[in-house]
């Protein structure tokens, strides 16, 4: 299947049920999208699947040929990474990819979303150290920089 990944068109066996999670710690070693709960509960592995923010545990890694996948590795110098820095928005940093790319796709829809639409996007990722205000703050700071 051809598939591409953080703007690298790439030729990968897959069989048909691996899921686009496994396919991209394993067979990618892009290790950034992490594998937590593995049911789609946690969101720390949130990747955008043509743009929109998708649990890459839940996605089979065939039903992605022929699209276009960003993983937090694709997001050098984003200003949503700088955000998190400045709002010291992490603690552990596990959920921390899930969250900026949950992020990225509410901002590929919406160029100025408001404090609901942030929210509405981030819940479906859990922070079990409970840095939700400063995320939030750096979705804000992310927001008024674009």
């Amino acid at each position: 299947m051809d598939i591409e990944v953080n703007g690298e068109r790439r030729a990968l066996d897959a069989e048909p049920r691996r899921t686009l999670l496994d396919l991209l710690r394993h067979d990618l070693a892009l290790t950034g999208t992490k594998k937590s709960c593995d049911t789609g509960n946690c969101g720390a592995c949130t990747v955008l699947i043509d743009g929109r923010a998708a649990c890459s545990c839940l996605v089979l890694a065939v039903e992605c040929a022929g699209r276009k996948i960003l993983t937090i590795e694709g997001l050098q110098g984003d200003p949503l990474q700088r955000a998190f820095v400045e709002a010291d928005a992490f603690q552990c940093g596990f959920c921390t990819p899930g969250q900026i790319m949950s992020l990225k796709g509410l901002f590929n829809e919406k160029a100025a979303p408001t404090d609901e639409d942030i929210v509405h996007a981030l819940s479906g990722n859990l922070c079990r150290c409970g840095a939700y205000r400063n995320i939030l703050r750096a979705a804000r700071i992310a927001a008024g920089r674009r």
